[in-house]
């Protein structure tokens, strides 16, 4: 008991509090998961989208941030691709929560075309004006190439991103 009123004063004091992604956000919304949180299958930290969508009363419209970049001065494919395509496309294009692109075969301008304009039935958001031209090529190309082999072999994928959770206070981490 008093560590639960400890948690919940040190969130209140830190401002912090645990997400949960509930589908009928999804639902109500009509866009994934993935385009207000992180993690692409709901939860955890909220995306720059996700931060504004809740500041605003969660609407029912999840605010577009329209020439907002995804990365800036990022221009390698490869990094893009871990960035923006890898939590639901898999690390090696193998596929998570979305199709896998390994050995597909999609071409360098229908990739181009399905990152600018998303595949809203299949759950993919627009990404039109959150990658300059110079990066949006690199992207194409990259999954382009990654649809003609194999997934990629380990040693070519960036180590995965370590996050630090309080001790004293593990709710503040978010989660499902």
């Amino acid at each position: 008991m008093a560590y639960a009123a400890y948690v919940s004063v040190r969130m209140w004091l830190d401002g912090e509090q645990a997400v949960h992604a509930l589908p009928e956000y999804s639902e109500r919304t009509g866009e994934p998961c993935g385009a207000c949180h992180v993690n692409p299958g709901g939860g955890g930290p909220r995306t720059l989208r996700g931060l504004l969508w809740a500041a605003r009363g969660r609407p029912d419209d999840v605010p577009q941030l329209p020439g907002m970049l995804i990365s800036p001065d990022i221009t390698d494919g490869l990094e893009l691709y871990d960035i923006a395509c890898a939590g639901c496309h898999g690390n090696s294009g193998e596929g998570l929560y979305a199709i896998d692109l390994a050995q597909r075969g999609i071409s360098k301008a229908a990739t181009r075309s399905f990152i600018r304009r998303g595949i809203p039935e299949l759950g993919m958001p627009v990404f039109e004006g959150q990658f300059t031209d110079e990066q949006l090529e690199a992207l194409s190309a990259f999954v382009a190439e990654l649809g003609l082999g194999p997934p990629l072999p380990s040693e070519f994928l960036l180590p995965p991103a370590k996050f630090a959770c309080l001790a004293t206070a593990p709710m503040s981490c978010g989660g499902n």
